[in-house]
Order: C-alpha cells, then sequence, then structure tokens
C-alpha cells in the first residue's frame, strides 16, 4: 500500500472514530439518590412534589438528572443498608424524606463531600444534622417541618369538634425519641383548659389492636392520633379499627383523612418534599449544603371528612367548616 494511501485510510478511520469517542467524552447526566422508609405507593403525592420542586430547579427526570430510588417499605432496620448503597452509588446528592431515621442513616453513610437534603420532622440541629438552621454548615440542608410540636393544636381542634367529651385517648408511639416531650405537651395542654386525656401507647401492629381494646374498656369520646413514621405506615389497621370502635380521631396527616379518618391536622408533606426538590436542583446547579439554611415548612393542612363525620352521627360545627382546607364529601 503506497504511503498517500494509508496516509488517507487512516484519516477516515480516526474521522469516522471521533463521534463515538465525542459521546464517550460527554459527562452522564447528574443522578439523585432518593431514600424512603415508606413504599412508593404511600409516598406518590410527596414524590410528585419532589418532581415539581426539581422542575422549578430546571431538572426533569429521564431528561437532564436520573434517579435511584430506594424505599424501606416500613422496615426501618434495612434504612441504614439502603442509604449505604446509595453513597457508594455515583450520586450527585442524596436525598433523606419521610422522618430522622433516614436523615440519620444518610447522613452517617456519606463522605463530607457527598450533598445530603433532608425532609423531616424533627429539629435537625437538636439531632445533630446541621450546626444552625441559618448556617447549616456541612455536606447537609435540607426542610424541617413540625409534627409533634403541633400535638397541642389537634387537641384543641379535636375538642372543638367534641366539645363536651368528658375523655379523649391519646394514641402514643413510646419509641419515638421525642415521645417524653409529647406527652408532657399533650397533658399540660390538657390541664390548660381542664380536659381529661388516657395515653395509649403502641409500637407495632400487636399493641395497635392492643390500644383499641383498652380504648373500647375506657370508652373515651375522642381519640388522637399522635404524629408518628410508624402510624402512617399502618393506616389502613387505625383507620379501620377507629371505625370499628366508632370513635371520632383526629390524625396528623391528610393521608388518614383521605383514607377515611375524621379529621387530620399537619404539615404539607408534599409542599416540604417540593421545596427538597428544589433545594436538590440548586445543588445541582453548583450551590454548597452549607450556604442553604434548613427551610421550616410553613403550609398546614386541616382536613375533614364530612361522610364519615356522617357515618359517627357528628355534626360539624360551622365555624369549623370554614376553616377547612378540604372538605371530603
Amino acid at each position: 500500500m503506497r504511503r498517500r494511501e494509508f496516509i488517507t485510510l487512516l484519516g477516515g478511520t480516526a474521522a469516522a472514530s471521533w463521534p463515538f469517542a465525542t459521546r464517550a467524552q460527554q459527562p452522564l447526566m447528574p443522578v439523585i439518590g432518593f431514600l424512603n422508609r415508606f413504599t412508593r405507593e404511600q409516598w406518590a403525592a410527596p414524590v410528585a412534589g419532589f418532581h415539581k420542586g426539581l422542575a422549578e430547579a430546571g431538572f426533569v427526570e429521564g431528561r437532564n438528572v436520573a434517579i435511584e430510588y430506594r424505599w424501606a417499605e416500613g422496615q426501618v432496620d434495612r434504612i441504614p443498608a439502603l442509604a449505604a448503597e446509595l453513597a457508594r452509588w455515583p450520586v450527585a446528592v442524596l436525598v433523606a424524606t419521610g422522618g430522622s431515621v433516614q436523615a440519620v442513616a444518610a447522613t452517617m453513610a456519606t463522605a463530607p463531600t457527598l450533598p445530603v437534603v433532608f425532609v423531616a420532622g424533627s429539629d435537625p440541629v437538636a439531632q445533630g444534622f446541621v450546626k444552625s438552621l441559618n448556617r447549616p454548615g456541612g455536606n447537609v440542608t435540607g426542610v424541617y417541618f413540625l409534627t409533634s410540636e403541633l400535638e397541642p393544636k389537634r387537641l384543641g381542634l379535636l375538642r372543638e369538634v367534641m366539645p363536651n367529651a368528658p375523655l379523649i385517648a391519646v394514641l402514643l408511639n413510646p419509641k419515638l425519641s421525642v415521645h417524653a416531650l409529647v406527652l408532657k405537651d399533650i397533658e399540660a395542654a390538657a390541664r390548660s383548659v381542664g380536659q381529661k386525656v388516657h395515653i395509649l401507647l403502641a409500637s407495632n401492629e400487636a399493641e395497635i389492636e392492643q390500644a383499641f381494646a383498652t380504648m373500647a374498656q375506657v370508652r373515651p369520646a375522642a381519640l388522637q392520633v399522635t404524629a408518628d413514621p410508624f402510624f402512617r405506615t399502618r393506616i389502613d389497621q387505625i383507620i379501620s379499627l377507629a371505625a370499628r370502635h366508632a370513635i371520632p380521631t383526629i390524625y396528623e396527616a391528610r393521608d388518614f383523612a383521605l383514607a377515611g379518618g375524621l379529621v387530620s391536622y399537619g404539615t404539607s408533606i408534599v409542599d416540604a418534599t417540593r421545596r427538597a426538590g428544589v433545594y436538590t436542583g440548586r445543588i445541582l446547579k453548583g450551590e454548597k449544603p452549607a450556604d442553604l439554611p434548613v427551610e421550616q415548612s410553613a403550609k398546614f393542612e386541616f382536613m375533614i371528612n364530612l361522610a364519615t363525620a356522617k357515618a359517627l352521627g357528628i355534626t360539624m360545627p360551622p365555624a369549623i367548616l370554614l376553616r377547612a382546607d378540604e372538605v371530603i364529601e
């Protein structure tokens, strides 16, 4: 083969390979690790909120960002391993949602250089995630929404629905990290208005059944189910038992009201997760978690299930109906 022909052939081969080489050098889209203690079905609405927040920041799953999901499906003991698995994956940001347990696992599993965005209902400063709300420092930031702090408010709303209730039962998980503080707040709120309360403890399915059996003997006029991630995994069981015992009940989240619960009042988890999506997008664009103040979710939802009220023979006071964010017929 002549020298000129060889050079021409070599040049053609190189030119043909350039597009492949160029594509190989192009960076892949960033990957978000998404950790949650529930099932995807249970967390469908907050996940939609997260996608909305990402879109507000300019990111769409499958177009310019990928997401690796890990669902603990209510099995808390799986969370540390799932967090570690995501941390080993080449993720650009690790998002921990559904409670403080996930946030703790994410911070424990990640290197100081991997950004973490949490959505949690416990004080992140007290939990040690961040140094302060305004200046989180380190690699962690996120959204802090109120849960247990709202128990006195829920008790007040339940008293408005059932103004003549001589006794109100309160279902509390003794394994909740802040259960002692929650109990103290509820008892103080009850004393301030002269309301008698009876505390029922449950941390597993069998204990929930036993708590309702005890309640049948105590015969309270109403029930308050306190905010707790475990209770959220048992929505169907709790709603079914409340209906079987015909007990007017207030819950922490709209999911309970949508499933047939009488009343719910709490922070909008969908909005909190949307805001975490915005923060995730900003970090993907180059901002540092240390420079992003922890946001405190201030959007609350008051839900009334009017069909359940009618089934219980309860006439909702007009003032209560007017204050509701949504009334389910």
